[in-house]
């Protein structure tokens, strides 16, 4: 007869911080995965620049849209900043107000972009720069509308009876994290489209 060995585990916690919770290695998995698209993607326009007789094959996009995003994204850290400060002190009611604010810095890029788009003085066909210029923005917005719906998600959480316990936390620090990823993702394309090119 096969004895089975059976372990009570209700007593471990239901999540844990940072490194020991399964969801932040997640997202950590996540942003290297991602991290490494936008590099390739870099990378390809870079052959590209690297390759072509003259770069830009076009006038370089226009400065304002592309510098208003770069610019909410940064004003966005300190309000991200403060809510992994009140995540990590479990003030579920700043936690509720910091999310609600994220909120608005995740959908204010997202309409800059619309007139970021047609700011670029290309279409998304015409040729390999048109092409690799509509990837990067599209990419990065892909990036910015799901955090944007995770944010919600998140919020909408915490204004639930199932907000104030050290999972909900979590979840919210390991949305503050990807974030910090969103902004630090964007300033190589920003450079790459914007800059480069008036070099």
């Amino acid at each position: 007869m096969r004895q089975r060995v059976v372990a009570d585990l209700s007593g471990l916690p239901i999540s844990g911080e940072r490194h020991s919770s399964p969801s932040w290695w997640g997202t950590l998995a996540f942003m290297l995965i991602e991290g490494t698209g936008f590099a390739l993607a870099i990378g390809i326009y870079l052959y590209l620049a690297a390759l072509a007789p003259a770069w830009p094959p076009v006038m370089p996009p226009d400065l304002a849209a592309g510098t208003g995003v770069t610019l909410v994204l940064l004003a966005s850290l300190l309000p991200n900043a403060l809510l992994s400060r009140w995540t990590d002190a479990q003030d579920l009611r700043r936690v509720r107000l910091g999310l609600l604010v994220m909120l608005g810095f995740g959908l204010v890029p997202l309409l800059l972009r619309i007139l970021e788009f047609g700011a670029l003085n290309l279409r998304w066909d015409d040729g390999a720069h048109g092409s690799i210029i509509w990837f990067l923005l599209g990419l990065h917005t892909a990036h910015l509308l799901s955090d944007l719906v995770e944010t919600a998600v998140l919020a909408a959480l915490m204004f639930t009876r199932h907000a104030d316990n050290p999972r909900r936390f979590g979840d919210v620090r390991d949305e503050v994290v990807y974030w910090y990823f969103v902004v630090a993702t964007w300033l190589p394309i920003y450079g790459c489209i914007y800059w480069a090119p008036r070099l």
